[in-house]
Protein backbone atom coordinates (compact mmCIF):
# COMPACT_ATOMS: atom_id res chain seq x y z
CA UNK A 1 0.00 0.00 0.00
CA UNK A 2 1.63 2.80 -0.93
CA UNK A 3 1.63 5.77 0.73
CA UNK A 4 -0.42 9.16 -0.68
CA UNK A 5 1.41 12.36 -1.42
CA UNK A 6 2.57 15.14 1.05
CA UNK A 7 1.63 18.80 -0.23
CA UNK A 8 0.75 19.88 2.83
CA UNK A 9 4.37 19.29 4.81
CA UNK A 10 2.39 17.04 6.92
CA UNK A 11 5.81 14.25 7.10
CA UNK A 12 9.16 14.72 9.20
CA UNK A 13 11.46 15.49 6.48
CA UNK A 14 13.59 12.37 4.73
CA UNK A 15 12.53 8.65 4.18
CA UNK A 16 9.50 7.93 5.29
CA UNK A 17 8.87 5.66 8.47
CA UNK A 18 6.98 2.84 7.55
CA UNK A 19 5.35 -0.13 9.24
CA UNK A 20 3.22 -2.93 7.42
CA UNK A 21 0.10 -4.12 9.44
CA UNK A 22 0.73 -7.29 12.14
CA UNK A 23 -2.51 -8.11 12.27
CA UNK A 24 -6.10 -8.54 11.08
CA UNK A 25 -9.21 -6.36 12.69
CA UNK A 26 -11.43 -3.18 12.33
CA UNK A 27 -8.70 -0.94 10.61
CA UNK A 28 -7.91 -3.05 7.85
CA UNK A 29 -6.76 -0.77 4.93
CA UNK A 30 -6.66 1.83 6.94
CA UNK A 31 -3.42 4.27 6.77
CA UNK A 32 -2.03 6.27 9.30
CA UNK A 33 0.43 8.60 10.32
CA UNK A 34 2.02 8.98 13.58
CA UNK A 35 3.51 12.09 15.32
CA UNK A 36 7.36 11.84 15.63
CA UNK A 37 7.04 11.51 19.87
CA UNK A 38 5.93 8.08 19.44
CA UNK A 39 8.80 5.41 18.59
CA UNK A 40 8.67 3.11 15.60
CA UNK A 41 11.29 0.71 15.83
CA UNK A 42 14.20 1.18 13.79
CA UNK A 43 13.81 4.41 13.06
CA UNK A 44 15.11 7.45 15.79
CA UNK A 45 11.93 9.73 17.44
CA UNK A 46 13.40 13.44 16.63
CA UNK A 47 10.78 14.93 18.80
CA UNK A 48 10.89 17.83 15.86
CA UNK A 49 14.84 19.09 17.16
CA UNK A 50 17.44 17.99 14.95
CA UNK A 51 19.67 17.97 17.79
CA UNK A 52 17.50 15.80 19.84
CA UNK A 53 17.81 12.99 17.00
CA UNK A 54 21.70 13.30 17.33
CA UNK A 55 21.56 12.41 20.82
CA UNK A 56 19.28 9.68 20.46
CA UNK A 57 19.68 5.90 18.75
CA UNK A 58 16.79 4.85 16.69
CA UNK A 59 14.11 2.86 19.11
CA UNK A 60 14.64 -0.76 20.19
CA UNK A 61 10.41 -0.77 19.78
CA UNK A 62 7.49 0.06 18.82
CA UNK A 63 5.27 2.47 21.13
CA UNK A 64 2.59 0.22 22.49
CA UNK A 65 -0.28 2.58 21.20
CA UNK A 66 1.06 2.31 17.34
CA UNK A 67 1.72 -1.31 17.92
CA UNK A 68 -2.10 -1.64 18.78
CA UNK A 69 -3.09 0.42 15.34
CA UNK A 70 -0.66 -2.26 13.16
CA UNK A 71 -2.25 -5.35 14.72
CA UNK A 72 -5.77 -4.08 14.07
CA UNK A 73 -4.82 -3.68 10.42
CA UNK A 74 -3.65 -0.08 10.03
CA UNK A 75 -0.92 0.62 7.89
CA UNK A 76 1.88 3.07 9.02
CA UNK A 77 3.05 5.14 6.04
CA UNK A 78 5.06 8.39 7.56
CA UNK A 79 5.92 10.28 10.99
CA UNK A 80 4.28 13.53 11.10
CA UNK A 81 6.20 16.98 12.12
CA UNK A 82 5.24 18.39 15.34
CA UNK A 83 6.38 21.51 17.40
CA UNK A 84 9.90 21.06 18.91
CA UNK A 85 9.64 18.61 22.03
CA UNK A 86 6.00 19.12 21.91
CA UNK A 87 6.05 22.25 23.77
CA UNK A 88 3.58 24.52 21.51
CA UNK A 89 0.68 25.44 20.30
CA UNK A 90 0.57 27.20 16.78
CA UNK A 91 2.31 24.18 15.01
CA UNK A 92 5.58 26.54 14.24
CA UNK A 93 8.64 24.12 13.57
CA UNK A 94 12.10 26.13 12.14
CA UNK A 95 14.03 23.14 11.35
CA UNK A 96 11.47 20.52 10.09
CA UNK A 97 8.98 23.32 8.74
CA UNK A 98 5.62 24.74 9.92
CA UNK A 99 2.70 22.23 8.28
CA UNK A 100 0.11 24.44 6.28
CA UNK A 101 -4.01 24.57 7.76
CA UNK A 102 -5.48 23.11 4.67
CA UNK A 103 -8.62 24.66 5.63
CA UNK A 104 -7.05 28.37 6.05
CA UNK A 105 -3.58 28.24 4.58
CA UNK A 106 -2.88 31.79 5.95
CA UNK A 107 -3.17 30.66 9.20
CA UNK A 108 -1.58 28.13 11.87
CA UNK A 109 -2.63 24.56 11.37
CA UNK A 110 -2.49 24.33 15.36
CA UNK A 111 0.37 22.18 17.89
CA UNK A 112 1.79 20.56 18.79
CA UNK A 113 0.43 17.60 16.92
CA UNK A 114 0.72 19.99 13.67
CA UNK A 115 1.68 17.48 11.04
CA UNK A 116 -0.97 14.95 12.26
CA UNK A 117 -3.84 17.58 11.89
CA UNK A 118 -2.29 18.92 8.42
CA UNK A 119 -2.24 14.85 7.33
CA UNK A 120 -5.52 13.97 7.99
CA UNK A 121 -7.12 17.89 6.80
CA UNK A 122 -5.48 17.59 3.74
CA UNK A 123 -6.53 14.18 3.15
CA UNK A 124 -3.06 12.60 3.19
CA UNK A 125 -4.35 9.91 5.49
CA UNK A 126 -7.46 9.18 7.36
CA UNK A 127 -6.06 8.85 11.11
CA UNK A 128 -3.29 10.02 12.25
CA UNK A 129 -1.84 9.97 16.03
CA UNK A 130 -0.99 12.59 18.37
CA UNK A 131 -0.46 13.81 21.79
CA UNK A 132 -2.39 15.90 23.70
CA UNK A 133 -0.99 17.65 27.01
CA UNK A 134 -2.25 21.70 27.00
CA UNK A 135 -4.75 21.09 23.90
CA UNK A 136 -2.54 20.06 21.21
CA UNK A 137 -4.69 17.16 19.72
CA UNK A 138 -8.46 19.64 20.43
CA UNK A 139 -6.92 23.10 19.17
CA UNK A 140 -5.46 21.36 16.14
CA UNK A 141 -8.49 19.85 15.40
CA UNK A 142 -10.57 22.38 16.18
CA UNK A 143 -8.13 25.36 13.99
CA UNK A 144 -8.44 22.42 10.78
CA UNK A 145 -12.54 21.50 10.89
CA UNK A 146 -11.65 17.68 12.32
CA UNK A 147 -12.95 15.15 14.73
CA UNK A 148 -10.25 14.70 17.94
CA UNK A 149 -10.35 13.19 21.09
CA UNK A 150 -8.19 13.54 24.67
CA UNK A 151 -8.86 10.51 25.89
CA UNK A 152 -8.93 9.99 29.76
CA UNK A 153 -5.76 10.36 31.51
CA UNK A 154 -3.94 7.06 31.71
CA UNK A 155 -6.56 5.69 29.83
CA UNK A 156 -3.85 4.62 26.98
CA UNK A 157 -0.41 3.60 27.88
CA UNK A 158 2.75 6.75 27.02
CA UNK A 159 5.75 3.74 27.03
CA UNK A 160 7.77 4.55 24.16
CA UNK A 161 6.68 8.23 23.94
CA UNK A 162 8.71 11.53 24.41
CA UNK A 163 7.16 12.99 27.95
CA UNK A 164 6.52 16.38 28.39
CA UNK A 165 4.71 16.57 31.15
CA UNK A 166 3.73 12.88 31.93
CA UNK A 167 0.92 13.73 34.71
CA UNK A 168 -0.78 15.68 31.39
CA UNK A 169 0.14 14.19 28.86
CA UNK A 170 -2.21 11.69 26.73
CA UNK A 171 -2.22 9.94 23.08
CA UNK A 172 -5.10 10.98 20.84
CA UNK A 173 -6.04 11.25 17.31
CA UNK A 174 -7.75 12.77 14.51
CA UNK A 175 -10.03 11.85 11.56
CA UNK A 176 -12.31 13.21 8.97
CA UNK A 177 -15.35 11.49 10.12
CA UNK A 178 -17.39 10.36 13.94
CA UNK A 179 -17.25 6.73 12.76
CA UNK A 180 -13.72 6.13 12.26
CA UNK A 181 -12.94 7.85 15.27
CA UNK A 182 -15.31 5.69 17.38
CA UNK A 183 -13.88 2.71 15.69
CA UNK A 184 -10.34 3.53 16.78
CA UNK A 185 -11.51 3.74 20.23
CA UNK A 186 -12.50 0.14 19.98
CA UNK A 187 -9.05 -0.94 19.43
CA UNK A 188 -6.77 2.03 21.75
CA UNK A 189 -9.59 2.32 24.74
CA UNK A 190 -10.42 -0.49 27.63
CA UNK A 191 -14.09 -1.12 28.28
CA UNK A 192 -17.72 -1.43 26.88
CA UNK A 193 -19.38 1.89 24.71
CA UNK A 194 -22.56 2.43 27.06
CA UNK A 195 -24.72 5.46 27.20
CA UNK A 196 -23.95 8.60 28.91
CA UNK A 197 -27.85 10.07 29.37
CA UNK A 198 -27.25 13.24 30.40
CA UNK A 199 -27.80 16.01 30.83
CA UNK A 200 -26.03 18.52 28.68
CA UNK A 201 -24.03 20.99 30.96
CA UNK A 202 -22.86 24.04 29.03
CA UNK A 203 -19.56 25.73 30.89
CA UNK A 204 -20.66 29.05 31.64
CA UNK A 205 -17.07 29.93 31.75
CA UNK A 206 -15.20 29.03 28.25
CA UNK A 207 -18.64 30.08 26.52
CA UNK A 208 -17.96 33.50 27.89
CA UNK A 209 -13.69 33.12 27.16
CA UNK A 210 -14.75 32.83 23.56
CA UNK A 211 -15.14 35.63 20.87
CA UNK A 212 -18.09 36.63 20.06
CA UNK A 213 -18.52 35.34 16.71
CA UNK A 214 -17.09 31.95 18.26
CA UNK A 215 -20.00 31.40 20.13
CA UNK A 216 -22.29 32.53 17.67
CA UNK A 217 -21.10 30.54 15.43
CA UNK A 218 -21.57 27.24 17.84
CA UNK A 219 -24.79 28.29 19.43
CA UNK A 220 -27.24 26.96 16.75
CA UNK A 221 -25.40 23.63 16.97
CA UNK A 222 -25.98 23.93 21.18
CA UNK A 223 -29.50 23.80 20.72
CA UNK A 224 -29.86 21.42 18.41
CA UNK A 225 -28.19 18.86 20.55
CA UNK A 226 -30.88 19.43 23.01
CA UNK A 227 -32.66 16.89 20.93
CA UNK A 228 -30.08 14.12 22.16
CA UNK A 229 -30.95 15.08 26.35
CA UNK A 230 -33.61 17.41 26.59
CA UNK A 231 -33.06 21.06 27.18
CA UNK A 232 -29.43 22.06 27.96
CA UNK A 233 -28.75 23.36 31.40
CA UNK A 234 -25.99 26.09 32.07
CA UNK A 235 -23.44 26.31 34.93
CA UNK A 236 -20.63 28.27 36.22
CA UNK A 237 -18.06 25.35 37.53
CA UNK A 238 -14.78 27.52 37.27
CA UNK A 239 -15.04 30.52 39.71
CA UNK A 240 -11.31 30.61 39.87
CA UNK A 241 -11.92 31.95 36.53
CA UNK A 242 -10.04 30.66 32.86
CA UNK A 243 -7.00 32.87 33.51
CA UNK A 244 -6.27 30.82 36.93
CA UNK A 245 -6.90 27.55 34.95
CA UNK A 246 -4.01 28.56 32.54
CA UNK A 247 -1.48 29.78 35.40
CA UNK A 248 -1.92 26.51 36.97
CA UNK A 249 -1.47 24.48 33.89
CA UNK A 250 1.71 26.70 33.27
CA UNK A 251 3.30 25.78 36.42
CA UNK A 252 2.06 21.94 36.44
CA UNK A 253 3.31 21.74 32.85
CA UNK A 254 6.18 23.95 33.52
CA UNK A 255 7.80 22.10 36.61
CA UNK A 256 7.17 18.68 34.83
CA UNK A 257 8.70 20.10 31.32
CA UNK A 258 11.63 20.56 32.98
CA UNK A 259 12.33 17.42 35.17
CA UNK A 260 11.62 15.70 31.73
CA UNK A 261 14.02 17.50 29.98
CA UNK A 262 15.79 20.42 32.19
CA UNK A 263 18.94 17.69 32.23
CA UNK A 264 19.81 16.92 28.58
CA UNK A 265 19.00 20.87 27.60
CA UNK A 266 21.59 21.63 30.16
CA UNK A 267 24.00 18.97 28.96
CA UNK A 268 23.74 19.64 25.50
CA UNK A 269 22.85 23.20 24.94
CA UNK A 270 20.25 22.46 21.58
CA UNK A 271 19.15 24.85 19.17
CA UNK A 272 15.49 25.62 20.02
CA UNK A 273 13.06 28.19 18.43
CA UNK A 274 12.74 31.44 20.34
CA UNK A 275 9.11 30.23 21.39
CA UNK A 276 10.23 26.95 23.02
CA UNK A 277 13.51 27.93 24.58
CA UNK A 278 11.64 30.90 26.46
CA UNK A 279 9.10 28.14 27.74
CA UNK A 280 11.65 26.28 28.70
CA UNK A 281 13.40 29.20 30.88
CA UNK A 282 9.82 29.68 31.72
CA UNK A 283 9.67 26.62 33.02
CA UNK A 284 12.97 26.41 34.84
CA UNK A 285 11.79 29.13 36.89
CA UNK A 286 8.61 27.56 38.11
CA UNK A 287 8.63 27.68 42.15
CA UNK A 288 7.44 25.74 44.38
CA UNK A 289 5.14 27.65 45.90
CA UNK A 290 3.33 28.16 42.41
CA UNK A 291 3.96 24.21 41.73
CA UNK A 292 2.10 23.42 45.04
CA UNK A 293 -0.69 25.71 44.23
CA UNK A 294 -1.62 24.60 41.13
CA UNK A 295 -1.66 21.00 42.12
CA UNK A 296 -4.11 22.12 44.64
CA UNK A 297 -6.16 23.41 41.65
CA UNK A 298 -5.93 20.35 39.98
CA UNK A 299 -7.21 18.61 42.98
CA UNK A 300 -10.18 21.39 43.00
CA UNK A 301 -11.31 20.48 39.54
CA UNK A 302 -11.22 16.80 39.75
CA UNK A 303 -13.31 16.79 43.00
CA UNK A 304 -15.65 19.58 41.42
CA UNK A 305 -15.97 17.69 38.15
CA UNK A 306 -15.62 13.78 38.23
CA UNK A 307 -18.21 13.50 40.70
CA UNK A 308 -20.91 16.15 38.75
CA UNK A 309 -20.26 13.87 35.12
CA UNK A 310 -20.34 10.31 37.06
CA UNK A 311 -23.71 9.80 36.21
CA UNK A 312 -23.85 10.27 32.92
CA UNK A 313 -23.79 14.44 32.30
CA UNK A 314 -21.67 15.90 29.69
CA UNK A 315 -20.17 19.57 29.40
CA UNK A 316 -20.37 21.54 25.88
CA UNK A 317 -18.22 24.27 25.30
CA UNK A 318 -16.31 25.80 22.27
CA UNK A 319 -12.71 24.09 22.01
CA UNK A 320 -11.00 27.10 21.15
CA UNK A 321 -12.09 30.44 21.86
CA UNK A 322 -10.75 31.64 18.32
CA UNK A 323 -10.37 30.26 14.66
CA UNK A 324 -6.79 29.67 14.28
CA UNK A 325 -4.16 32.50 14.44
CA UNK A 326 -2.66 33.94 11.08
CA UNK A 327 0.53 32.97 10.31
CA UNK A 328 1.52 36.47 10.44
CA UNK A 329 0.17 37.10 14.22
CA UNK A 330 3.11 38.79 16.15
CA UNK A 331 4.63 36.98 19.27
CA UNK A 332 2.09 39.34 21.76
CA UNK A 333 -1.24 38.16 19.81
CA UNK A 334 0.11 34.73 19.87
CA UNK A 335 0.80 34.78 23.84
CA UNK A 336 -2.83 36.15 24.48
CA UNK A 337 -4.40 33.64 21.43
CA UNK A 338 -2.44 30.68 23.83
CA UNK A 339 -3.20 31.71 28.09
CA UNK A 340 -7.35 31.99 26.58
CA UNK A 341 -6.83 29.23 24.54
CA UNK A 342 -4.67 26.90 27.57
CA UNK A 343 -6.88 28.19 30.13
CA UNK A 344 -9.71 26.71 28.53
CA UNK A 345 -8.45 23.39 27.42
CA UNK A 346 -7.28 22.83 30.87
CA UNK A 347 -10.48 21.80 32.40
CA UNK A 348 -10.61 18.44 30.58
CA UNK A 349 -7.04 18.21 31.58
CA UNK A 350 -6.77 19.15 34.81
CA UNK A 351 -9.69 16.93 35.73
CA UNK A 352 -8.03 14.13 33.67
CA UNK A 353 -11.80 13.82 31.90
CA UNK A 354 -11.79 12.65 28.39
CA UNK A 355 -12.66 15.78 25.83
CA UNK A 356 -14.00 15.17 22.13
CA UNK A 357 -14.36 17.80 19.62
CA UNK A 358 -16.35 18.32 16.40
CA UNK A 359 -16.28 20.16 13.69
CA UNK A 360 -19.38 22.61 14.30
CA UNK A 361 -19.17 25.68 12.60
CA UNK A 362 -16.88 28.24 10.70
CA UNK A 363 -16.14 31.84 11.49
CA UNK A 364 -16.03 34.88 8.87
CA UNK A 365 -12.32 35.50 8.75
CA UNK A 366 -10.30 37.66 5.98
CA UNK A 367 -9.74 34.91 3.88
CA UNK A 368 -13.16 33.02 3.76
CA UNK A 369 -14.80 30.86 6.48
CA UNK A 370 -12.02 29.38 9.28
CA UNK A 371 -13.20 26.08 11.25
CA UNK A 372 -14.06 26.25 15.04
CA UNK A 373 -14.94 23.04 17.14
CA UNK A 374 -17.31 22.29 19.85
CA UNK A 375 -16.12 20.32 22.48
CA UNK A 376 -18.36 17.53 24.48
CA UNK A 377 -16.89 15.77 27.65
CA UNK A 378 -17.51 13.13 29.76
CA UNK A 379 -16.98 11.54 32.99
CA UNK A 380 -13.56 9.70 34.33
CA UNK A 381 -13.48 6.65 31.91
CA UNK A 382 -16.37 7.33 29.88
CA UNK A 383 -14.40 7.41 26.74
CA UNK A 384 -16.12 4.95 24.54
CA UNK A 385 -19.65 6.59 25.31
CA UNK A 386 -18.28 9.97 24.61
CA UNK A 387 -17.35 8.64 21.23
CA UNK A 388 -20.24 6.94 20.62
CA UNK A 389 -21.99 10.41 21.67
CA UNK A 390 -19.97 12.06 19.26
CA UNK A 391 -21.13 10.06 16.86
CA UNK A 392 -24.65 10.56 17.46
CA UNK A 393 -24.54 14.49 17.67
CA UNK A 394 -22.18 14.46 14.62
CA UNK A 395 -25.67 12.87 12.80
CA UNK A 396 -27.95 14.97 14.85
CA UNK A 397 -25.93 18.16 13.17
CA UNK A 398 -25.60 16.78 9.87
CA UNK A 399 -21.49 16.78 10.05
CA UNK A 400 -19.48 13.83 8.31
Amino acid sequence: MEPQSDDVGAFVPGPRAVLAPTGRGVLDGIQFAVKDLFDTAGFVTTGGNPDWARTHPPAARTAPVVAALLAAGGHMVGKTRTVELAFGLTGENPFHGTPRNPRVPARFPGGSSCGSVAAVAGGVVPLALGSDTGGSVRIPASYCGLYGLRPTQGAISLAGTIPLAPSLDTPGWFTRDAELLERVGTVLLPGEAGRLGGPLIALREPWDNAEPAVAAALRPALARLAALFGPVQEASLVPEGIAALYRSYRALGGEEAWVSHGAWITETRPALSPPVAARFRGASEVTAAEATAARAMRQAMQARLRPLLAGGAVLVYPTSPSPAPELTAGAETLERVREATVGATAIAGLAGLPEVTLPAATVRVAEGEAPVGLSLVAGFGRDRALLALARAAAGLLGLA
